[in-house]
């Protein structure tokens, strides 16, 4: 009787949902504004890249992305609530501070 061993390669039951946080610039010399951004992704290679897309798409033209991470569970407060509804949909959710 086979049995799987338990490793990183494993698929998970629940999607992957990643959290993307940095700056985002819309001028040239501007100071930027803190973003977070959310969506699904299979890997973290693939949720920068989907992420530097969505907001080359909303007009950014630089961003600085300090830290990735994966959510282990659903956020309580807004706007991060709304935000990782949408990632379960499939949207690439960005969320600016001012």
């Amino acid at each position: 009787m086979a049995s799987s061993a338990d490793n990183d390669n494993n698929t998970l039951d629940e999607p992957m949902v990643f959290i993307i946080i940095g700056k985002a610039y819309e001028r040239e010399g501007d100071d930027g504004l803190d973003i977070h951004v959310m969506l699904r992704a299979p890997d973290d290679d693939s949720a920068v890249r989907e992420a530097l897309n969505a907001l080359s798409e909303e007009g950014f033209i630089e961003a600085d992305l300090d830290q990735i991470g994966t959510l282990t569970g659903e956020p309580e407060e807004e706007p991060h609530a709304s935000a990782y509804k949408g990632a379960l949909e499939g949207e690439v959710a960005i969320i600016r501070f001012a």
